[in-house]
């Protein structure tokens, strides 16, 4: 087994969903909060230990992100740790983009779901999304650049996308063998 079949089999065995399964390519369900606000702190809790898990036997220099999904829970909730170990992760609870940047920029990306190839995708510097607090009210938040692409590419996954569908026609996936960028930021003209 090689060290790329090893990581997406550890992603397995941690219990991340893997390419193939039906929930990664549906959407999401929404919460009615406050209504369902038990069952959305339980889905929270639930991403929080799932990236602690996948935290353990991976690094993430870029940050990392985790989809209800993508741990077999249809619900429209993803959490997002930024760079730097003191920073709090984001939760995006029903989270929807209302504005782009025209402004945008192709990285790489990986996915949890998918570990063992990389893909460049492109995506808008900033985007503006709307999420729903526990409460049930409306949060409006401005992301910008890599923490923009990390939470854009959970926010697909909660719409059943995965980067792939992103990447430009005839652009395909490499083998993270090849991926030469893990461990490092990712770099933006300044």
């Amino acid at each position: 087994m090689t060290e790329v079949q090893q990581a997406s089999q550890r992603m397995r065995e941690i219990g991340v969903v893997q390419y193939g399964a039906p929930v990664l390519v549906e959407v999401a369900r929404p919460f009615d909060l406050p209504a369902e606000r038990e069952a959305a702190e339980q889905c929270v809790e639930q991403l929080y230990d799932a990236m602690e898990r996948i935290g353990q036997v991976h690094p993430f220099a870029k940050g990392m992100g985790l989809a209800a999904p993508q741990i077999g829970i249809g619900r429209a909730v993803a959490a997002v740790q930024p760079p730097g170990r003191d920073t709090p992760a984001i939760v995006l609870l029903n989270p929807r983009i209302t504005e782009t940047s025209e402004e945008a920029d192709e990285q790489y990306e990986g996915c949890l779901s998918f570990f063992d190839v990389r893909g460049m995708v492109p995506r808008p510097l900033t985007i503006t999304v709307e999420t729903t607090a526990l409460d049930g009210t409306t949060v409006t938040t401005v992301y910008e650049r890599g923490l923009a692409r990390l939470v854009h590419h959970e926010i697909d996954h909660l719409d059943g996308l995965l980067y792939t569908a992103r990447m430009r026609p005839g652009v395909e996936p490499i083998p993270v063998e090849e991926y030469r960028q893990t461990g490092r930021a990712w770099a933006y003209d300044s």
